[in-house]
Protein backbone atom coordinates (compact mmCIF):
# COMPACT_ATOMS: atom_id res chain seq x y z
CA UNK A 1 0.00 0.00 0.00
CA UNK A 2 3.04 2.27 0.24
CA UNK A 3 4.13 4.83 -2.35
CA UNK A 4 7.76 5.85 -1.73
CA UNK A 5 7.54 8.85 -4.07
CA UNK A 6 4.50 10.27 -2.27
CA UNK A 7 6.06 9.60 1.13
CA UNK A 8 9.24 11.45 0.17
CA UNK A 9 7.36 14.55 -1.05
CA UNK A 10 7.61 15.83 2.54
CA UNK A 11 10.98 14.30 3.31
CA UNK A 12 12.30 17.45 5.02
CA UNK A 13 9.65 17.69 7.75
CA UNK A 14 9.56 13.91 8.10
CA UNK A 15 13.32 13.88 8.70
CA UNK A 16 13.12 16.23 11.71
CA UNK A 17 11.82 13.69 14.27
CA UNK A 18 14.30 11.10 13.05
CA UNK A 19 17.16 13.48 13.78
CA UNK A 20 15.64 14.44 17.13
CA UNK A 21 15.50 10.77 18.11
CA UNK A 22 19.02 10.07 16.90
CA UNK A 23 20.37 12.98 18.92
CA UNK A 24 19.32 11.24 22.14
CA UNK A 25 20.79 7.80 21.39
CA UNK A 26 24.13 7.19 23.16
CA UNK A 27 27.19 7.30 20.92
CA UNK A 28 28.75 4.12 22.27
CA UNK A 29 26.81 0.99 21.35
CA UNK A 30 27.76 -2.49 22.54
CA UNK A 31 28.83 -5.13 20.03
CA UNK A 32 31.95 -7.05 19.09
CA UNK A 33 33.70 -6.75 16.74
CA UNK A 34 31.24 -4.01 15.77
CA UNK A 35 27.71 -2.96 16.75
CA UNK A 36 24.74 -4.62 15.08
CA UNK A 37 21.82 -2.26 14.33
CA UNK A 38 18.28 -3.03 13.17
CA UNK A 39 16.22 -0.30 11.51
CA UNK A 40 12.65 -1.51 12.09
CA UNK A 41 10.39 -0.08 9.39
CA UNK A 42 13.20 1.35 7.29
CA UNK A 43 10.91 2.69 4.54
CA UNK A 44 12.76 3.94 1.44
CA UNK A 45 16.17 3.75 3.11
CA UNK A 46 16.79 7.33 4.20
CA UNK A 47 16.62 6.60 7.94
CA UNK A 48 19.08 3.75 7.51
CA UNK A 49 21.50 6.13 5.80
CA UNK A 50 21.28 8.40 8.85
CA UNK A 51 22.17 5.46 11.08
CA UNK A 52 25.11 4.55 8.84
CA UNK A 53 26.42 8.10 9.03
CA UNK A 54 26.16 8.14 12.83
CA UNK A 55 27.81 4.71 13.33
CA UNK A 56 30.08 4.17 10.30
CA UNK A 57 31.58 1.00 11.75
CA UNK A 58 28.28 -0.77 12.46
CA UNK A 59 26.47 -3.44 10.45
CA UNK A 60 22.95 -2.17 9.81
CA UNK A 61 19.95 -4.07 8.48
CA UNK A 62 16.78 -2.24 7.52
CA UNK A 63 13.57 -4.25 7.82
CA UNK A 64 10.27 -3.41 6.14
CA UNK A 65 7.13 -5.24 5.04
CA UNK A 66 6.57 -3.18 1.89
CA UNK A 67 8.16 -4.53 -1.32
CA UNK A 68 7.86 -1.04 -2.84
CA UNK A 69 9.76 0.56 0.04
CA UNK A 70 12.42 -2.16 -0.03
CA UNK A 71 12.88 -1.71 -3.77
CA UNK A 72 13.57 1.98 -3.15
CA UNK A 73 15.83 1.23 -0.18
CA UNK A 74 17.94 -1.22 -2.18
CA UNK A 75 19.76 1.70 -3.80
CA UNK A 76 21.30 2.47 -0.39
CA UNK A 77 22.82 -1.00 0.03
CA UNK A 78 26.49 -1.16 1.02
CA UNK A 79 27.66 -4.79 1.11
CA UNK A 80 28.81 -5.85 4.56
CA UNK A 81 27.67 -2.60 6.11
CA UNK A 82 24.09 -1.68 5.15
CA UNK A 83 21.54 -4.14 3.83
CA UNK A 84 17.77 -4.61 3.77
CA UNK A 85 15.36 -7.47 4.40
CA UNK A 86 11.64 -8.15 4.32
CA UNK A 87 9.99 -8.47 7.73
CA UNK A 88 6.57 -7.98 9.28
CA UNK A 89 7.26 -6.10 12.50
CA UNK A 90 4.22 -7.68 14.13
CA UNK A 91 6.12 -10.96 14.08
CA UNK A 92 9.78 -9.98 13.72
CA UNK A 93 12.03 -11.21 16.49
CA UNK A 94 15.84 -11.44 16.49
CA UNK A 95 17.24 -14.88 15.74
CA UNK A 96 18.19 -16.91 18.84
CA UNK A 97 21.54 -15.75 20.11
CA UNK A 98 21.55 -12.64 17.92
CA UNK A 99 22.50 -9.49 19.80
CA UNK A 100 21.87 -5.93 18.65
CA UNK A 101 23.50 -2.81 20.00
CA UNK A 102 20.55 -0.76 18.76
CA UNK A 103 16.97 -1.49 17.73
CA UNK A 104 15.77 1.68 16.01
CA UNK A 105 12.36 2.53 14.61
CA UNK A 106 11.28 5.80 13.07
CA UNK A 107 7.53 6.39 12.52
CA UNK A 108 6.67 2.73 12.01
CA UNK A 109 5.40 1.05 15.18
CA UNK A 110 2.02 2.79 15.10
CA UNK A 111 1.25 0.58 12.07
CA UNK A 112 1.87 -2.53 14.19
CA UNK A 113 -1.13 -3.52 16.34
CA UNK A 114 -0.01 -4.64 19.77
CA UNK A 115 3.61 -3.65 19.18
CA UNK A 116 4.33 -3.32 22.94
CA UNK A 117 3.92 -7.11 23.14
CA UNK A 118 7.25 -7.43 21.31
CA UNK A 119 9.19 -5.29 23.76
CA UNK A 120 10.23 -8.13 26.09
CA UNK A 121 11.74 -10.12 23.21
CA UNK A 122 13.38 -7.05 21.74
CA UNK A 123 14.95 -5.99 25.03
CA UNK A 124 16.03 -9.61 25.48
CA UNK A 125 18.08 -9.29 22.27
CA UNK A 126 20.07 -6.39 23.69
CA UNK A 127 23.24 -6.81 25.76
CA UNK A 128 23.86 -4.50 28.70
CA UNK A 129 24.04 -0.98 27.29
CA UNK A 130 21.99 -1.93 24.24
CA UNK A 131 19.31 0.52 23.15
CA UNK A 132 15.72 0.38 21.93
CA UNK A 133 14.87 3.76 20.38
CA UNK A 134 11.68 4.67 18.55
CA UNK A 135 9.34 7.51 17.75
CA UNK A 136 5.70 7.31 16.73
CA UNK A 137 3.09 9.89 15.77
CA UNK A 138 0.90 10.91 18.68
CA UNK A 139 -1.60 12.96 16.68
CA UNK A 140 -4.51 10.54 16.59
CA UNK A 141 -6.84 13.11 18.13
CA UNK A 142 -5.90 15.70 15.49
CA UNK A 143 -8.37 16.72 12.74
CA UNK A 144 -6.41 14.70 10.16
CA UNK A 145 -7.51 11.56 11.98
CA UNK A 146 -10.85 12.49 13.51
CA UNK A 147 -12.20 13.87 10.22
CA UNK A 148 -10.95 10.80 8.38
CA UNK A 149 -12.67 8.53 10.90
CA UNK A 150 -15.94 10.46 10.58
CA UNK A 151 -15.82 10.26 6.80
CA UNK A 152 -15.02 6.54 6.78
CA UNK A 153 -17.90 5.92 9.16
CA UNK A 154 -20.42 7.94 7.15
CA UNK A 155 -23.27 6.10 5.37
CA UNK A 156 -21.68 6.69 1.96
CA UNK A 157 -18.34 5.08 2.81
CA UNK A 158 -18.85 2.75 5.78
CA UNK A 159 -19.58 -0.40 3.79
CA UNK A 160 -16.76 0.29 1.33
CA UNK A 161 -14.03 1.27 3.76
CA UNK A 162 -15.02 -0.34 7.05
CA UNK A 163 -15.12 1.22 10.49
CA UNK A 164 -11.83 2.81 11.58
CA UNK A 165 -10.09 1.58 14.70
CA UNK A 166 -11.65 2.93 17.88
CA UNK A 167 -8.51 2.77 20.01
CA UNK A 168 -5.24 4.62 19.60
CA UNK A 169 -2.39 2.44 18.35
CA UNK A 170 0.23 4.21 20.53
CA UNK A 171 0.74 4.94 24.22
CA UNK A 172 1.77 8.18 25.86
CA UNK A 173 5.34 8.55 27.16
CA UNK A 174 4.38 7.41 30.67
CA UNK A 175 2.70 4.31 29.28
CA UNK A 176 5.75 3.25 27.29
CA UNK A 177 8.08 3.99 30.22
CA UNK A 178 6.00 1.86 32.59
CA UNK A 179 6.19 -1.11 30.20
CA UNK A 180 9.89 -0.86 29.38
CA UNK A 181 11.47 0.05 32.73
CA UNK A 182 11.15 -3.42 34.32
CA UNK A 183 12.24 -5.44 31.25
CA UNK A 184 15.50 -7.39 31.25
CA UNK A 185 17.26 -8.97 34.24
CA UNK A 186 18.14 -5.59 35.71
CA UNK A 187 15.57 -3.35 34.05
CA UNK A 188 15.98 -0.47 31.61
CA UNK A 189 16.76 3.21 31.95
CA UNK A 190 13.98 4.90 30.01
CA UNK A 191 13.83 8.40 28.57
CA UNK A 192 10.39 9.16 27.11
CA UNK A 193 8.98 12.47 25.96
CA UNK A 194 6.71 14.13 23.43
CA UNK A 195 7.04 17.12 21.12
CA UNK A 196 4.81 19.02 18.76
CA UNK A 197 6.43 20.14 15.51
CA UNK A 198 4.77 22.93 13.59
CA UNK A 199 5.18 22.09 9.92
CA UNK A 200 4.60 25.03 7.58
CA UNK A 201 3.17 23.56 4.39
CA UNK A 202 2.56 25.20 1.03
CA UNK A 203 0.80 24.32 -2.19
CA UNK A 204 -2.78 23.26 -2.93
CA UNK A 205 -4.34 21.12 -0.18
CA UNK A 206 -0.97 20.57 1.53
CA UNK A 207 -2.34 18.64 4.52
CA UNK A 208 -4.15 16.27 2.18
CA UNK A 209 -0.91 15.81 0.27
CA UNK A 210 0.88 15.00 3.55
CA UNK A 211 -1.71 12.39 4.55
CA UNK A 212 -1.51 10.70 1.14
CA UNK A 213 1.98 9.56 2.12
CA UNK A 214 0.94 8.06 5.45
CA UNK A 215 -2.47 8.24 7.14
CA UNK A 216 -4.49 7.83 3.94
CA UNK A 217 -2.60 4.80 2.63
CA UNK A 218 -5.09 2.15 3.89
CA UNK A 219 -8.02 4.06 2.36
CA UNK A 220 -6.25 4.59 -0.95
CA UNK A 221 -5.38 0.89 -1.06
CA UNK A 222 -9.05 -0.05 -0.70
CA UNK A 223 -10.10 2.35 -3.45
CA UNK A 224 -7.23 1.70 -5.87
CA UNK A 225 -9.45 -0.19 -8.35
CA UNK A 226 -12.15 2.49 -8.43
CA UNK A 227 -10.66 5.85 -9.51
CA UNK A 228 -14.04 7.63 -9.43
CA UNK A 229 -14.70 6.59 -5.83
CA UNK A 230 -11.14 7.46 -4.89
CA UNK A 231 -11.47 10.96 -6.32
CA UNK A 232 -14.86 11.47 -4.64
CA UNK A 233 -13.50 10.44 -1.26
CA UNK A 234 -10.43 12.66 -1.61
CA UNK A 235 -12.60 15.63 -2.57
CA UNK A 236 -14.72 15.23 0.57
CA UNK A 237 -11.72 14.77 2.81
CA UNK A 238 -9.85 17.69 1.22
CA UNK A 239 -12.78 20.03 1.85
CA UNK A 240 -12.91 19.02 5.51
CA UNK A 241 -9.15 19.50 5.89
CA UNK A 242 -9.26 22.96 4.31
CA UNK A 243 -11.73 24.04 7.00
CA UNK A 244 -9.63 22.51 9.78
CA UNK A 245 -6.28 23.78 8.49
CA UNK A 246 -6.88 27.04 6.59
CA UNK A 247 -3.87 28.74 5.01
CA UNK A 248 -2.64 31.97 6.53
CA UNK A 249 -2.48 35.33 4.73
CA UNK A 250 0.93 34.35 3.36
CA UNK A 251 -0.49 31.16 1.83
CA UNK A 252 1.30 28.93 4.35
CA UNK A 253 -0.68 26.28 6.21
CA UNK A 254 0.33 25.64 9.82
CA UNK A 255 0.21 21.91 10.55
CA UNK A 256 0.95 20.90 14.18
CA UNK A 257 2.18 17.34 14.55
CA UNK A 258 2.62 15.66 17.94
CA UNK A 259 5.13 12.82 18.30
CA UNK A 260 6.13 10.45 21.09
CA UNK A 261 9.81 9.52 21.59
CA UNK A 262 11.20 6.65 23.65
CA UNK A 263 14.75 5.48 24.42
CA UNK A 264 15.28 2.44 26.63
CA UNK A 265 18.82 1.38 27.59
CA UNK A 266 19.19 -2.11 29.05
CA UNK A 267 21.09 -2.12 32.32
Amino acid sequence: MWDPEQYLRHSGPRLRPLLDLLAHVPDDLPGSPRPRIADLGCGPGGPSEALAARWPGAHITGYDSSPHMLAEAAAHTRPGRLDFAHADLAHWRPDPGERFGLLFSNAALHWVPGHPEAFADWIGALPAGGVLAFQVPGNFDAPTHTLLAELRGSPRWRARLGEPARTHPVLDPAGYAALLAPLGPHGCDVDAWETTNLHRLTGPDPVLDWTKGSTLRPVLARLKDDPAARDAFLAEYAAALRDAYPPGPDGVTAFPFRRVFVIAVRR
